[in-house]
This record gives C-alpha cells, sequence and structure tokens, in this order.
C-alpha cells in the first residue's frame, strides 16, 4: 500500500506495470474507515494489484479532475485509464466481486480473442483460446458458456456438463444451459424422426434436425423456421422452441440469430 504523494508517477503511470487500486478518501470520514481495512485486506491477499491511497483534502485538484464529489470513492487505474470504479462502504464480499469483474487477466483477454474469432466464424481457433481460458480460470462461467456451444455437435455429453456448471457459477448463464439441453435432446431425436407424426410440418422439421447434426445451423434455423410456417403446433410447438434454443446458444448479436427471428416472429403471426 501507498499514500499518493505524485498520482502521475505512483498511479498513471504505474498502472501500465500493474492495475492501481485508487481509495479516494479523508481522515474524517467514517464510512472511509469502514472500507480501508477491507481494501487492505485484499491488498496483503493478492499481488495482483497496488492499493494506493489518496486523501482528498490534502489533493484537492486529482479529486476534482476525476469527479470525486463523494467519499469513499474508489477506481481502478489499468494502463492510465479508469477501468473500474464504485461509491461507499460496500461490504468485503462485493468489493471482492466488484474487483473480480474488472481486474484484468489473460483469461478476460482469451476470452474477448475467443469472441471476435466466433464472430468471424472460426471455432477451432476459438475453441482453443476458450480451452486455453478454462485452464487459467476452471470457474469461468463465460468460457464454459462459450466452449459448450461449440462442442455440442460433436461432444454433446461434454457441452451439458460445460454448461450445468456455467450455471450453476453464474445463474444468469441457466438459460444458456437449457439452450444446449434442448438441441442435444433434439441431436438424439435424430434417431427416431420415423416415430413422429405425419404433417406437412414434419418434412421441414426432419430436415433441420439433419442439418443440425452436420453443425449447419443456418440451415437449421431455415427449416425449423419452415415448419412452424406450416404448422407451429406440430410435435408440441418443438420447431418454435429449438429456434429458441439456438438464439439463447448464438447470443442476441449473433447473425444467424438477427436472420432467423425475425422470420420466425413472422411465420407465428
Amino acid at each position: 500500500m501507498i499514500d499518493v504523494s505524485n498520482f502521475q508517477e505512483q498511479v498513471l503511470d504505474a498502472s501500465h506495470e500493474k492495475p492501481v487500486l485508487v481509495d479516494f478518501w479523508a481522515p474524517w470520514c467514517g464510512p472511509c474507515r469502514q472500507l480501508g481495512p477491507i481494501l487492505e485486506k485484499l491488498d496483503e491477499e493478492s499481488n495482483d494489484f497496488t492499493l494506493a491511497k489518496l486523501n482528498t483534502d490534502e489533493d484537492q485538484d486529482t479529486a476534482m479532475h476525476y469527479g470525486i464529489r463523494s467519499i469513499p470513492a474508489v477506481k481502478l487505474f489499468v494502463d492510465g485509464e479508469v477501468a473500474g470504479e464504485f461509491l461507499g462502504a460496500l461490504p468485503e464480499p462485493q468489493v471482492r466481486s466488484w474487483l473480480q469483474a474488472v481486474m484484468p487477466s489473460e483469461a478476460k483477454d482469451l476470452l474477448l480473442e475467443a469472441h471476435d474469432l466466433l464472430r468471424d466464424g472460426d471455432k477451432a481457433a476459438a475453441q482453443e483460446k476458450l480451452e486455453r481460458a478454462l485452464e487459467l480460470d476452471p470457474g469461468n462461467a463465460e468460457a464454459m458458456v462459450g466452449l459448450s456451444s461449440i462442442v455440442v455437435f460433436k461432444e454433446p455429453q461434454r457441452a451439458v456438463e460445460l454448461a450445468n456448471a456455467a450455471a450453476k457459477a453464474d445463474p444468469s448463464k441457466i438459460i444458456n444451459a437449457r439452450g444446449i439441453d434442448v438441441l442435444v435432446t433434439l441431436l438424439q431425436k435424430r434417431e427416431s424422426v420415423d416415430d413422429l407424426e405425419d404433417d406437412a410440418a414434419k418434412e421441414p422439421y426432419v430436415d433441420a434436425l439433419n442439418k443440425l447434426g452436420e453443425g449447419d445451423l443456418d440451415g437449421t434455423l431455415a427449416a425449423l423456421v419452415q415448419s412452424v410456417r406450416l404448422n407451429r403446433a406440430y410435435n408440441s410447438e418443438a420447431a418454435r422452441l429449438a429456434c429458441l434454443a439456438l438464439f439463447n446458444v448464438l447470443g442476441p448479436r449473433s447473425s444467424l440469430t438477427l436472420k432467423h427471428q425475425r422470420a420466425l416472429e413472422m411465420a407465428l403471426f
């Protein structure tokens, strides 16, 4: 821990080497005295950042420059820029969660690279990045969800395990887990298409299952939408539910989601 006397050198310049967590405080501030020991404890536990304390009474110019109107205020500086911040004396669990979310890491960098590769259609390279991210951070829910959506066609059981583990680590990922479960169920149903009821919607639905097995998601969604168009209720609305599952796995910004979501809406009305 350091007491800031030269903000440029001790914070901005130093943050290019290691993240600097700045505690803007003052001796008269009661909440500051509550938060300070928490930050110092985290600083002692980790060598991933430097804790710097800035007395706002002694350096009002810097406090004003960074918009400090209430204290305690905490800002994380990375490469000379504010990477995250919060106000007030948060309890220790919340400070830990916040710090984990905003701290840079190799795993987070790999995730960003994987997302770019997926956007460009390079699943093999994206999988390598995600596998490495999980090695570095085994509990990373984002990495588990991304990897599950890639391996679902070749390793369906692993995909289910990854998606369920992601949902356990981060409850917001439960929708992704459900989507993977639906996809795996659909893949399994390819073996029993002869048992399906005859209907105009059957042929495009079966075609969708076959394309899904081939990993042709564009063709799968097109065929599912056609099945919905012919008979929305067919097979307990399986085609509609399969579309929604795929949209969840692909994500709302996927070009395939954007392309076929509108088509599904038109087929439903």
